[in-house]
């Protein structure tokens, strides 16, 4: 296409077609195979029954709007954290946050770090917004707060953590990431995704909530999709108030649809739904690392609900052939090249019968 075609045209501002565009995991098997979804981090017990009949039940009224601050969600979200509803922002799902947060404080020019195998759309809300994107080496597969913190400079505006991380499943504990915080300008917004919170089961992790509560840049994001409402879209930040009124400032303003806001209200309450779940991963979290390092597969120690299993270099068993296998099977996994792990795959701790389906399947896999 020439010069004269592209001038006849709306074009996007420099750099947005740079972004390399996210890309899901798979969700469909061969026609007549059963499919075991193991790609997306979704609740393998499903949404809460609560939930369900609290969506069922807002059918009859679609035609009106939703509250556009979502208030009894925000006050049902506070009661069972302990927070105050004024600090805290629900959603269209965390992404929409963290692009908000990139919208609002960052520039052209400016810098935003994140960790080098950190969630994808940390780049992609970075590039949207004219910044630089850092990305920072881990160590161990594990964010290494030492080189975060050599990597602030004087155009640092925004330092985008997962904790736990996404597709690792490794974590910092809180004594971490507060030394982090210590460390940082104050002008520079310490965002802490805490997506996969519920599932972690350490002493010292600590979501983010008494270091928000203490300071005036940090903010926690947190999501439903984890935990049983990922097609809900629903999520939510907890901030001080004066990033929690730029927030509102520009969000859409009924950014929350009525049936996730009564289907949130729910499942947040439904503390026994979210007991079983976690309770089942936990159970099934080690099992599913026992066994794969059984099969002489290497597992990254995951407080998650996944994990990363990683393949020989011997070509013939590599992460590619084993995805193409699994495939065939019904058994879908998520290919990670894109966030550095060329020879991984990331696995959802699913079903009973999901997981013990993928260890045999990937047994035979190995002996081929």
């Amino acid at each position: 296409m020439d010069k004269a075609q592209i001038q006849a045209r709306p074009t996007p501002r420099a750099g947005i077609m740079d972004i390399e565009a996210y890309v899901p995991g798979k969700s469909t098997a061969p026609a007549g195979v059963r499919l075991f979804k193991l790609s997306s981090n979704e609740n393998p017990l499903g949404p809460s029954p609560k939930a369900i009949e609290a969506a069922r039940d807002v059918a009859a009224r679609l035609d009106i709007y939703p509250d556009g601050s979502a208030r009894r969600l925000r006050e049902a979200i506070g009661e069972v954290h302990g927070l105050n509803p004024a600090n805290i922002v629900c959603s269209n799902g965390s992404d929409e946050i963290l692009g908000l947060l990139a919208q609002i404080y960052l520039a052209p020019g400016d810098e935003a770090i994140f960790t080098e195998h950190g969630f994808m759309v940390y780049r992609i809300y970075i590039q949207a917004a004219g910044a630089v994107p850092v990305a920072v080496k881990e160590t161990d597969e594990r964010a290494d707060v030492d080189a975060i913190l050599a990597a602030v400079t004087e155009r640092t505006k925004i330092i985008f953590l997962a904790n736990p991380n996404n597709p690792t499943g490794t974590y910092l504990p809180f004594q971490e990431v507060r030394r982090l915080h210590s460390a940082l300008p104050k002008s520079v917004l310490l965002v802490i995704d805490a997506a996969y919170a519920e599932y972690v089961r350490r002493n010292d992790y600590e979501a983010g909530v008494e270091l928000v509560a203490g300071n005036e840049n940090v903010v926690m994001t947190r999501t439903f999709s984890k935990i049983g409402l990922g097609g809900a879209r629903l999520g939510w930040m907890y901030g001080p108030l004066h990033i929690v009124d730029a927030v509102n400032r520009v969000r859409g303003p009924f950014n929350v649809n009525a049936t996730a806001i009564e289907a949130g209200i729910a499942a947040v309450h439904d503390r026994e739904h979210i007991a079983r779940s976690v309770e089942h991963n936990e159970r099934w979290l080690a099992w599913l690392t026992d066994e794969f390092t059984k099969l002489g597969l290497r597992v990254t120690p995951s407080v998650g609900n996944f994990v990363l299993i990683h393949f020989p270099n011997d070509g013939k068993h590599s992460a590619a052939a084993a995805d193409d296998y699994l495939t065939a099977r019904g058994y879908i996994l998520r290919r990670v090249a894109g966030y550095g792990f060329p020879n991984a795959l990331r696995m959802t701790v699913g079903t009973e019968e999901a997981n013990r389906g993928v260890v045999a399947a990937l047994a035979e896999f190995l002996k081929s």
